[in-house]
Formats: C-alpha cells, structure tokens, sequence
C-alpha cells in the first residue's frame, strides 16, 4: 500500500511516501480503508521536533483516518465491518492506504455526513466542545478566543457564540479576521499586531474578560491577566502557537483570584474523545460549521505541512489516498 514515512525530525521534507506493508487487526483493533486522512497541527510540531515522536523514525506518520472498516480483530463488534469511521491511532500509521487502530478509538460517520468532513472536524471539533464545557461557559459572559478564524478556535468561536457570549477574536489578517466574525465572533484584532493586547484593552474599555481560551502562550499572555475579571476570571491553555508557554506564576493568579487550566495530557485528551460523537451529530443536524481547506493526494503530505507552516490555511486540510 502506499503510505507517507517519518524519516527524521525535520522539515516537511521528512515526510517521504513509499510502499509498506498492509496492515492486519489484532484483538481489539480494526482495519480502515482510508478516505479522507486529516493533516493536525500537532502533527506539524512532533515531525518538526518540537513534540516527542510516538516512535523512533522512520515509521508511518498521522493520528486520525476516516474510511471504512474492511477488517476486525478478536473481540471486536462484527457490525463494524462495512461502517464509516473516524478513527485515532496510536500516534502513528494514518498516513496511508489502509490504517489499523484500536476499535474504541473509533467514531461512526452519520449518514448525510461525508466522510472528508468528518475528518476535517472530528479533532479540532471535539477539543473545542471540551473546552468549552470545561470552561462552564454562561450567557452573556465576554470571551476571548485566540486564533479563531481556523481549528479549534474557529469551532470554539461557533459554540460561544452559539451559548449567547460576547466573542472577542484574534485572527492573523482581513481575511482570517472576517471569517471569524462569520462564526460569531463580536469583534476582531489582529494577533500579527505586537501591541494586540493593547488593542484589547482599549476595546474593553471597563469591561473585563470572563474567560480566556489561550492557544497562543507566550510572552504576550501575561497582560491578558490583568484584563480578566477578578475572582471568577478563567483562562483555559491549550496550545503554544507562539513556540512555547505562557511565563505565568501560581502569585499571578492567587493576587487577582483567577483560574488557570491546562488542558493537555493523557486524561485531558480521554476527555476530548468523549466529544467526537457529538461534534459529528452537530455536523449532521447543520449546527456545526466544520471548516475543510482542501483535499490533496496522499502524497502531497509534505506540502500540507508546508501549508499549515506557512498559516495559509482557512481549514482542515485532507490527504485522499489514492487506491490501486
């Protein structure tokens, strides 16, 4: 089958597409005849070093397929066989042609939602709905979503709106920036701008900031601090879009009363799976936008990232494998 390998850490020319082996489903797991394979903005970071590999290179890249389910291992639903799915691997092997992965880590696809769809939203969708219910999320309440014109940011942006919260939005450039207002963003700053949180501040005027959905960390976050409402002001941190953490102190929080929630890790990322099958059911009812860029062969992974890389993106982009 055909497939793309991680040779190394490195640039998106890491990224290599070869023939390997066709999978096999042992107990527990399934084969899924890829469709439609996501390309993840977590995926740009481990394959540029910035994250732990899952493995030592080269192996196969990719978290996440959707396709449909051609075997099954010990102890599997036989009702599986023949299903549309989304599936997570292990870390890797979801760049190819046919994708094996553990059978609860799959989601059945809706009817009436294509399958490229589900692949685009299923990530991005259900780490949004996580935030968003861990942030507890009340009407009226203002909110700041960084980077929300794409990923996760955009859906976050979708359900805030959707709870009748006042949506204050960071986007890089007109175009980005109008987009997030048309997933119900109130108002828009550009985070390219170096003095975007003073930006912020005249916006707010004596308003304050209930919650802060931070996926940009770095230097720039510690003035968001004092712009958030003291006591029950909650900032939710989930991605480092600026290289690296927010420099904030457990004294930050305790002298203004905030609240400051890390979500990552293993018990972070088993909630999020809760999510995916309601992310999908809101795609099928129409009350979900999912945002898919572009569909690009299989082996055109390297300049998906390049993509991705270069913020060119308004969406998932989807890799099609190609079948012989």
């Amino acid at each position: 089958m055909r497939a793309i390998v991680m040779t190394g850490v490195g640039g998106p020319e890491v990224l290599v597409p070869t023939e390997a082996p066709r999978p096999a489903a042992g107990a527990g797991e399934l084969v899924v005849r890829a469709e439609a394979v996501p390309v993840l903005y977590p995926e740009t970071a481990i394959r540029a070093g910035t994250f732990p590999t899952p493995a030592e290179p080269p192996f196969v890249f990719g978290f996440q397929s959707a396709g449909t389910v051609t075997e099954i291992g010990a102890g599997v639903e036989t009702g599986l066989v023949g299903r549309r799915v989304v599936v997570a691997t292990n870390g890797f092997g979801a760049y190819a042609e046919y994708v094996v992965a553990p059978a609860a880590q799959a989601t059945p696809i809706p009817d009436g939602v294509d399958t490229a769809v589900a692949a685009a939203v299923l990530m991005s969708g259900s780490v949004a709905a996580a935030l968003t219910d861990t942030a507890a999320l009340t009407r009226d309440e203002t909110v700041l979503v960084e980077a929300a014109a794409t990923g996760v940011g955009a859906y976050l942006t979708q359900y805030a709106a959707r709870l009748g919260a006042r949506v204050i939005a960071t986007a890089g450039g007109p175009a980005k920036a109008t987009q997030a207002r048309e997933f119900g963003a109130a108002e828009v700053i550009d985070h390219n701008d170096p003095a975007w949180t003073d930006r912020l501040r005249d916006l707010l005027g004596a308003t304050t900031l209930d919650v802060v959905f931070d996926s940009i960390g770095g230097t720039a976050t510690p003035a968001l601090l004092d712009l958030m409402t003291p006591v029950r002001g909650r900032m939710l941190g989930y991605g480092f879009l600026s290289g690296g953490p927010a420099p904030i102190a457990a004294i930050d929080l305790v002298n203004r009363g905030l609240t400051l929630i890390g979500c990552a890790g293993p018990a972070w990322l088993a909630k999020v799976a809760g999510y995916r099958a309601q992310v999908l059911d809101e795609v099928a009812a129409g009350t979900l936008e999912p945002l898919l860029d572009t569909i690009l062969p299989l082996d055109q992974a390297a300049r998906a990232h390049e993509l991705i890389e270069q913020r060119a993106t308004f969406g998932t982009i989807v890799l099609r494998p190609h079948h012989t």
